[in-house]
């Protein structure tokens, strides 16, 4: 029985691996769609969104069949309630990213063009989302709380495109809806920070036993 539980661990491990990879991918293709107006790029998001929510399905459904038919404790059932957390957040952080090559298609649409640099926010929050999974990977607290410790930063650049782009709007308010159209990235970008925080929390909860989100 527990040789069979560690090898049903062992491909859940994988698969949230896996779907961690193909979130990832998906952000780094979003943040790079922003950077170079890639429409194509954007709409390849977009149809492939589907590919994460049936990966995010297949794991949970996989969690639940283990804790049905071996009933864990301790460490292993602690792994697969992190699991079942992680497996949701990264879903959502996909979502975000189709939401950002909407948002970027939209604005390819609309005749008053508005630009904002979303360069350093992206690279940001992408790299909290490899620090992440990487710390998932290595089981490495340090590097969980150190993701956890970059939210903030996220929220600040969240804060700075808000101020920015409310001066915009008051100086062309002819272009109020665009403008406000990529002001919405930022809060993407920011709801990708966050469930990659809950990750990285998550993270710390496996190793630690510790539950410290809201603290």
């Amino acid at each position: 029985m527990v040789g069979h539980l560690q090898k049903a661990i062992e491909k859940i491990k994988k698969e949230i691996l896996t779907l961690g990879a193909m979130v990832e991918d998906r952000f780094k293709k979003a943040v790079y769609a922003i950077k170079t107006e890639d429409l194509e790029l954007a709409q390849q998001i977009i149809d492939t969104d589907f590919e994460v929510d049936d990966r995010e399905i297949e794991v949970e459904e996989e969690c639940l069949k283990i804790l049905a038919l071996y009933q864990p404790v301790a460490a292993d059932l602690r792994f697969l309630v992190a699991v079942i957390k992680i497996n949701n957040d990264l879903e959502r952080i996909a979502d975000y990213a189709s939401n950002i090559a909407r948002r970027l298609k939209t604005s390819s649409d609309d005749p008053n063009k508005f630009k904002y640099d979303y360069t350093t926010m992206g690279d940001k929050a992408a790299k909290m989302l490899r620090m992440s999974l990487d710390a998932l990977v290595r089981m490495d607290v340090d590097m969980a709380y150190d993701v956890r410790d970059m939210d903030e930063q996220i929220n600040l650049m969240r804060n700075e495109a808000y101020d920015s782009m409310k001066k915009d709007i008051q100086e062309h308010p002819e272009m109020a809806s665009e403008i406000i159209n990529m002001y919405l990235i930022s809060r993407h970008i920011e709801r990708i920070g966050d469930h990659t925080t809950n990750v990285a929390e998550e993270v710390i909860y496996l190793i630690e036993g510790e539950i410290i989100r809201h603290t």
